[in-house]
């Protein structure tokens, strides 16, 4: 068990009245026994650069059936390697993941980077009756391209402009007829623990889906490297032709499983996440998944539909 295992769960034990045996850091074994979601103000440190955005997926499912409004506190890392970053949460998570049905407000308050952390994002959520099903099977053509290109500390914002215009060269050889926006930004010193750089490069379509490609600055890696990477990272996520990026394919199983009905989402190959978060959500709830590959027009897309019969979860309290 690593620090932001542990402080997922502690959040959970304390929004649930749960008991908690075995949640020390290295732990192999838990067990963990949930009492009635009750919501209310609950405050999760990791105490290092663990992400508070894998704090905010362990508590979101929770939180929804809760008896009464939730209001999170997460303090760790806002952009750390090997998880999603705040921005793609706000910017990508968020939208998408409001067609099941419910809201929630994501106030970054302090941003916090490898290795001190330091950053602290306020989530409220609302409980609600049941979830809706979602239908993201039509791609839609590529209307707009925008993102954020951030420096933070002791870093200049020519970094920041060099990933922007780097990002926007590599993007341009492949999409050339539309206007691309990445926006080159230096985080307010009041806003920023220590010092970060990286970038986020979303692609909205026609029908509303949203897909990403980002990366992280780190010492000795060249700012041009970094916006490369991001955009052919979102090159390579609209080249399959599914509706959903690598990245949001296993953070919407979850939700999928305990929505009322049938969801169908259209996605590029299956990632491993993917394969275990299907895995799991099946052991834990009566959510059935099925995976077949995409009959599609061009043979070259490499696309998947994961349907979902979802269990129809009813907050009990409302």
């Amino acid at each position: 068990l690593r620090p932001q295992h542990l402080s997922g769960l502690e959040m959970i034990r304390d929004l649930c009245d749960g008991k908690l045996n075995g949640g020390e850091i290295g732990s192999t074994e838990i067990t963990f026994t949930p009492g009635k979601i009750k919501g209310g103000t609950h405050i999760a440190d990791t105490k290092t650069a663990g992400s508070v955005c894998l704090l905010m997926q362990v508590a979101m499912p929770c939180v929804l059936f809760a008896a009464s409004p939730s209001e999170l506190h997460l303090k760790g890392g806002t952009n750390a390697e090997m998880a999603p970053q705040i921005d793609y949460t706000v910017m990508v998570f968020k939208p998408i993941v409001e067609k099941f049905n419910f809201t929630f407000n994501c106030d970054i308050k302090r941003r916090g980077y490898y290795p001190q952390g330091g950053g602290e994002v306020v989530v409220q959520m609302s409980p609600v009756k049941e979830l809706s099903p979602i239908n993201l099977t039509e791609r839609g053509t590529v209307t707009k391209i925008y993102g954020r290109a951030f420096v933070a500390g002791a870093l200049p914002i020519k970094l920041a402009k060099d990933m922007s215009a780097a990002a926007v060269r590599c993007i341009r050889r492949e999409i050339r007829d539309l206007y691309i926006n990445i926006q080159p930004v230096r985080e307010p010193d009041d806003q920023a623990v220590g010092t970060g750089s990286g970038i986020i490069i979303v692609a909205e379509t026609s029908t509303g889906c949203l897909l990403a490609g980002s990366s992280l600055g780190k010492r000795g890696k060249n700012a041009d490297k970094v916006g490369i990477e991001a955009a052919e990272m979102l090159l390579q996520n609209l080249k399959h032709g599914g509706t959903v990026d690598d990245s949001l394919q296993d953070q919407l199983i979850i939700f999928m499983a305990l929505a009322k009905g049938v969801s169908r989402v259209k996605s590029g190959p299956i990632t491993l996440h993917t394969q275990t978060a299907i895995h799991f959500a099946e052991q834990l709830t009566k959510a059935k998944f099925t995976v077949t590959k995409s009959e599609e027009e061009d043979p070259g897309n490499d696309t998947y539909i994961i349907e979902c019969q979802g269990m129809g979860m009813i907050n009990s309290n409302i």
